[in-house]
């Protein structure tokens, strides 16, 4: 596991959408196994403080096509880290000069239900301001208990997210289309 780092939330910045859309262009190099990449967490939320690094949820054909280009992915400046302790995922972390953390990859297979997950709590919080100010306000109270440590931190707003994240999966269902069954 990545050694914890401090918690410092910034005021939501206008470029991170930017910054997110040239490291998945980035990606590209993977080719055809890169199906698609989403821009998630926090500095995906319109307004909403966050840390400032960019989590990235590409979208790969399969982990076994991923994993035999991982040194393509090293390449581009990323540590692997492999599962790190959630199944069917590749996670990588990418540094700036001074060795801050600035991007973090969570690789998963398209058909992974950790995607809709995912993509569903983004789009919740999007869509719903109350929501997001709620999380802004847990990650703050967070920051407080554990200003030191990433990792405590993550755990400590946790349940918040679990909570939130069964709202928002029901609600992300209601807006997909209705298909007709052949």
């Amino acid at each position: 596991m990545p050694p914890p780092i401090p918690v410092v939330l910034a005021e939501y910045d206008t470029k991170w959408p930017e910054r997110a859309a040239e490291l998945s262009g980035r990606l590209r190099v993977l080719g055809s196994t890169l199906l698609g990449v989403e821009h998630i967490g926090s500095t995906a939320v319109p307004g909403m403080a966050a840390k400032a690094i960019i989590d990235l949820m590409p979208l790969v054909s399969t982990l076994t096509d991923l994993d035999r280009e991982r040194s393509r992915v090293e390449a581009l400046g990323y540590e692997w880290h492999g599962e790190l302790g959630i199944q069917g995922r590749r996670y990588c972390t990418l540094a700036d000069q001074g060795g801050i953390r600035v991007a973090q990859l969570h690789f998963f297979a398209a058909e992974s239900p950790e995607v809709i997950r995912h993509v569903a709590f983004r789009d919740y919080l999007r869509s719903h301001p109350e929501a997001a100010k709620a999380y802004e306000n847990e990650k703050r109270r967070a920051q407080k208990v554990h200003p030191n440590d990433s990792h405590a931190y993550t755990d400590e707003k946790s349940a918040w997210i679990r909570d939130v994240e069964a709202d928002a999966l029901v609600w992300f269902r209601k807006q997909q289309p209705v298909r007709d069954h052949p």
